[in-house]
């Protein structure tokens, strides 16, 4: 290894800032969830592949901070849904914390949100209808998987895999496992973030209070 820095790109020149078209600024906005809804559908349109991909930030026993990929399932003023296996480490995690922090972030559009809150589990009911609309193999895969423990081999998890496949055979009957479902994280605080030329970015921040949303533009 050296410190030849030649895989990353060099930051923009004045002519790359100069191509650019304006960007209007982010639009003012009295709760965060109109305007997500607004990104992400923007986003589908123009992001190549899961565009409903944020990091998920969480915190273990000791204070050491975790991050990993997961897919958002859901919007709406109760929080943000995502699902995973409750045994997992991030599972473990966010029951201990009880908080969490998210980020959305689309290349294609140069925006990110940010999201920070507290977690609460989704309902048995949302965990079962969001567990039947995936594809059956993708149902078998997570009641074959041990989240986040150790594997000794892989051909161990492809056996369990062809095993519940024999079972099950076509049918489309496969039940959710009960260490398997979702979680809100309960937004707190969000903020919409936008690249605008020469690093000149715009940022709109929502804090929760007691009677709503409170909205702050922040210097770049």
């Amino acid at each position: 290894m050296t410190d030849d820095a030649s895989a990353i790109p060099p930051s923009p020149s004045v002519a790359d800032y100069a191509a650019e078209e304006d960007r209007p600024l982010i639009p003012d906005a009295v709760e965060p969830f109109g305007l997500l809804e607004t990104w992400l559908t923007e986003a589908r349109a123009s992001e190549p592949n899961d565009s409903s991909s944020m990091s998920l930030a969480t915190v273990d026993a000791a204070g050491m901070p975790d991050v990993r990929i997961v897919l958002l399932r859901g919007v709406s003023p109760e929080g943000l849904k995502f699902y995973t296996n409750y045994n997992s480490t991030k599972a473990q995690q966010l029951l201990a914390s009880g908080k969490a922090a998210l980020c959305l972030h689309w290349k294609s559009l140069r925006r990110q949100i940010r999201v920070r809150g507290s977690i609460t589990r989704a309902s048995t009911a949302a965990s079962d209808a969001y567990f039947a609309r995936r594809t059956p193999q993708s149902r078998i895969s997570a009641i074959a998987s041990d989240q986040s423990r150790p594997l000794p081999d892989r051909a161990i998890f492809e056996q369990r895999v062809a095993q519940l496949s024999a079972q099950y055979g076509d049918s489309d009957d496969i039940p959710r496992p009960d260490n398997w479902g979702g979680f809100n994280l309960i937004p707190d605080e969000v903020e919409f973030w936008q690249s605008q030329a020469f690093r000149m970015h715009d940022r709109l921040r929502l804090t929760r209070n007691r009677t709503g949303w409170q909205s702050v533009r922040l210097y770049p």
